[in-house]
């Protein structure tokens, strides 16, 4: 496999928020609002933009729901009516443009029919092509414990394995019905992952036989971070699922394909020093409202 660049990354915001609902009636929550270092009041979408580019991203797709195109297209690419443009502080005005320059590197895609993530992802397929790309979800916010941006970390421990990389954090084992895990051999302790296995919300039977960590405590196990560095051969794998219409839970998952994608290839897993905020349920919009300005 040639050692790629990853330039570009796909950003799913094509749910409908049925857990934030009903204010998902009338807002995305991916343009739910959060507060940075700054004091400025963004969607949660743009963030998860600028975590991209700042980690030397260039080009942006969002895939969203065919009837919300409009309103993420004029968030990030047109200004505002001159009337309302007017009434803005010059430092506002200027913002307006580097909004522009932001919504530049943005393209967005469509999911015409909500078939679940696996298949958010696969509408990317023609944009991204044959190149490796940032996978990032469309209702989390992440804030590094370090220097380095957590996206930043994962693109670099790509650029260092040459194959596949998923972001990983620790999970208590009460949390395990809820995400994806992984279990594997260290190759760096506590950090680097050579990861055996990938399975989708296990029970905690199963995970206590087939999913321990060496050096995790009792009750510990590895999830997903949600930020992945892919190669183009998950859209293959995606298409097979889709093909044969296998499903998990009505959709068509990612995870299941992950498992695939590392029996195919191979694939690291890095724990990120970092937090994900995930803005999809209300305590933890709550929270993220509360942490998410001093913590960035």
């Amino acid at each position: 496999m040639q050692n790629n660049k990853i330039k570009k990354a796909v950003i799913p915001a094509a749910g409908f928020g049925t857990r934030l609902f009903p204010a998902t009636k009338v807002v995305k929550k991916e343009l739910f609002p959060i507060i940075d270092k700054d004091g400025r009041a963004k969607p949660v979408i743009q963030v998860i933009v600028e975590e991209a580019i700042n980690a030397g991203i260039e080009e942006v797709g969002i895939v969203v729901q065919l009837e919300d195109r409009e309103v993420f297209t004029d968030f990030f690419k047109m200004p505002p009516k001159s009337e309302l443009f007017q009434k803005l502080s010059p430092q506002n005005q200027e913002y307006c443009k580097y909004l522009q320059e932001l919504g530049s590197k943005i393209t967005i895609l469509t999911q015409d029919d909500q078939e679940g993530y696996g298949h958010a992802v696969f509408c990317a397929r023609e944009w991204v092509k044959d190149e490796p790309f940032l996978l990032m979800l469309g209702d989390h916010v992440y804030s590094s414990d370090m220097g380095k941006s957590c996206a930043s970390q994962v693109l670099n421990v790509y650029g260092q394995v040459n194959q596949s990389v998923i972001g990983l954090t620790t999970v208590s084992a009460e949390l395990l019905h809820k995400v994806g895990c992984v279990t594997g051999d260290w190759l760096s302790l506590n950090s680097i992952l050579s990861i055996t296995q990938v399975s989708e919300k296990p029970t905690l039977e199963y995970a206590l036989e087939h999913l321990r960590v060496k050096g995790l405590a009792e009750d510990e196990f590895l999830s997903i971070f949600g930020l992945y560095a892919l190669t183009s051969k998950i859209f293959e794998l995606l298409a097979e699922d889709i093909k044969n219409n296998l499903r998990f839970k009505g959709e068509f998952q990612l995870t299941t394909c992950l498992d695939k994608l590392r029996q195919a290839e191979g694939m690291t897993g890095y724990v990120v020093k970092g937090t994900c905020f995930d803005i999809g349920l209300p305590d933890a919009y709550r929270q993220t409202m509360i942490d998410f300005e001093n913590v960035v």
